[in-house]
C-alpha cells in the first residue's frame, strides 16, 4: 500500500489566482456586487458571512471584549 503525498507550497499561478497574494488570514471573506451596484443586502449579506465564521483566528479574553472582527464598507 502507498501512502498519498501532500503537495508543498502553493499551486502554480493560474487564472486570478496568484500564490504571491497568499497571507496568513484567519477567516477573511469578501462580499461584493459585481456590477458594482450598491445595495443594503451586501450589508445583510457581510453580516450574515461575519456570524458565521465561528473562528476568525483571534480571541477577546475577557468576557466583554471581542476579537476585533467586523465589515469595511
Amino acid at each position: 500500500m502507498s501512502a498519498r503525498v501532500r503537495p508543498i507550497g502553493f499551486p502554480k499561478k493560474h487564472g486570478l489566482y496568484d500564490p504571491a497574494n497568499e497571507k496568513d488570514s484567519c477567516g477573511v471573506g469578501f462580499v461584493a456586487n459585481v456590477k458594482g451596484v450598491p445595495s443594503h443586502q451586501i450589508v445583510l449579506d457581510a453580516i450574515q458571512m461575519l456570524k458565521n465564521m465561528d473562528h476568525r483566528g483571534a480571541c477577546g479574553c475577557e468576557a466583554n471584549t471581542g476579537d476585533g472582527s467586523g465589515i469595511l464598507t
